[in-house]
């Protein structure tokens, strides 16, 4: 990336590459403990492992590395400092206590090895955070086990596999819709299914018709999102449920979108079976950058003993270990899932309590439904019907000036705006997604709305213009196939020039 120090190219810090920065015999001190005035030694390194210098290694001083990576850090796009209107994510600023209170040192200092009766504070926890999903989800028993959603959906997936082959059934397909969430199908085919897409009605939605002649007795289980990645309410839930139980077979319920329900609504009661939950996204654990997350996963009564081992049993006034379950999936994760998760979901639950709960999912709804009236005035909106906490909307009425999607999103970042989800879900061409959580003002609401109504202006004014964007961001337009399948990510002497 070619640029010069302390840079701007378009509002934004053009940084060079540390190769880039320095000089010949630049070095920044190296100050042992020992001459600093600590009692230890420095580790000492085997004389094999030690060599006189490195080729092409940067030289630089101390201010230049600490200067060139904290002006990197200020590059990063992150909840702290901007809006993330990506749809199906949940992308919302996360109450920074929750953070301090995962570090306390009772919680982050705690060993999994450690003997259950030094750590009964942080087993109440869980199992306190076990039973406060449960009554979130409508279910009856839940594992914390699971460390990420597409990892509960495993989970799920292989007990209602568990349950199937217990009865000696051996149902082989599971239908998924075709506005579930996208990782549903890879979860049923790693535990064997086949699975069949049942196509949304002109409404959006599963209707109960369209299942007539799909129930039949090799069909184990529906994977169903509720609301769906249209972020519309499944109307014809219940009466789909039942049909699915008379026909033998289970609701696993996708709680990817439990942002728009907790509080009000229960999936248990729609008839869902098993949910599992994304604390990443809901419950106050920053959602993206790899991790860490968490998908508990919740089941009814009849499903309990196949949850994951070992499981939280309360002995003789204490919270212990219990892998006494032979009808168990066994276990899926190393240890008891992602603790300091578990933490600080427990924390953002207890602070808000019920009502809480609700009034955060009401908010989601409400900002949702103020972004979709502003932005269904300059963008096409391929569904009508009431939508929840996010809204699809796609480039239909600019396809005849050949700006797309990506067009659009790419123009955004010029605007200083995240790209919402693109080109998902499946079932709309050009989508559009955008979900704006409950933790953003109206100010940035119309902030953001006020960018979109511009880009969708300059498409039709100056189609050019937005076809090239970005244009003010540090890197320019990629070609993001080639740099999907062919990453640049080392580098090497000679190429110091070379624009990236």
């Amino acid at each position: 990336m070619k640029g010069v120090v302390g840079g701007l190219r378009g509002g934004l810090l053009a940084e060079p590459l540390i190769f880039e920065i320095g000089g010949s015999g630049r070095y920044a001190p190296v100050v042992c403990e020992e001459e600093a005035g600590g009692d230890g030694e420095p580790f000492p390194l085997q004389e094999h492992l030690l060599r006189e210098g490195v080729e092409g290694l940067a030289e630089v001083s101390e201010p230049e590395v600490v200067r060139h990576f904290t002006r990197l850090s200020e590059l990063n796009f992150s909840v702290s400092k901007n809006f993330y209107p990506l749809g199906s994510c949940t992308m919302k600023y996360n109450p920074v206590v929750n953070e301090r209170l995962a570090r306390l040192r009772g919680f982050s200092e705690l060993h999994p090895f450690m003997h259950p009766s030094f750590c009964q504070g942080a087993l109440r926890l869980m199992w306190e955070l076990e039973r406060d999903l449960a009554e979130i989800g409508g279910m009856d028993a839940v594992s914390l086990q699971p460390a990420a959603g597409a990892h509960g959906e495993l989970a799920g997936m292989k007990i209602i596999r568990a349950y199937h082959r217990e009865r000696g059934d051996g149902r082989r397909k599971v239908l998924i819709p075709a506005t579930a969430h996208g990782t549903n199908p890879a979860s049923s085919a790693l535990c064997g299914y086949e699975v069949a897409e049942i196509p949304c009605g002109d409404a959006g939605i599963i209707e109960a018709s369209q299942l007539e002649g799909r129930l039949t007795e090799e069909v184990a289980a529906l994977m169903v999102t509720n609301p769906n990645t249209l972020g519309l309410f499944e109307r014809e839930i219940c009466q789909v449920a039942e049909k699915i139980h008379r026909c033998g077979a289970l609701i696993y319920m996708d709680g990817a979108n439990l942002n728009a329900l907790m509080g009000v609504a229960k999936p248990g009661d729609m008839g869902a079976d098993v949910v599992h939950f994304n604390l990443h996204k809901t419950f106050s654990t920053p959602h993206g950058g790899g991790g860490p997350g968490a998908g508990p996963v919740g089941v009814k009564k009849e499903l309990e003993r196949y949850l994951p081992v070992p499981r939280l049993i309360e002995r003789d006034g204490k919270i212990v270990w219990s892998e006494d379950f032979p009808e168990s999936i066994g276990r899926v994760r190393s240890f008891y899932g992602n603790f300091g998760v578990m933490v600080k979901a427990y924390c953002y639950i207890r602070t808000l309590g019920g009502e809480g709960l609700a009034e955060t999912s009401r908010m989601a709804v409400l900002n949702s439904a103020y972004l979709r009236k502003r932005l269904e005035q300059v963008l096409h909106l391929p569904y009508r019907a009431p939508s929840l906490h996010e809204s699809v909307f796609d480039d239909e009425d600019l396809r005849h000036l050949g700006v797309s999607t990506l067009d659009i999103a790419k123009r955004l970042l010029d605007y200083g705006f995240h790209a919402p989800t693109i080109y998902f879900p499946l079932v709309v061409r050009g989508a559009i997604m955008v979900e704006p959580t409950e933790t953003e003002s109206k100010r940035t609401l119309d902030a953001f709305a006020d960018a979109v109504a511009a880009v969708v202006e300059e498409a039709k004014t100056d189609p050019d213009l937005v076809k090239a964007a970005p244009h003010g961001t540090v890197v320019g337009r990629l070609d993001e196939t080639r740099a999907a399948r062919r990453p640049v990510l080392r580098w090497r002497a000679g190429e110091a020039d070379r624009d990236r």
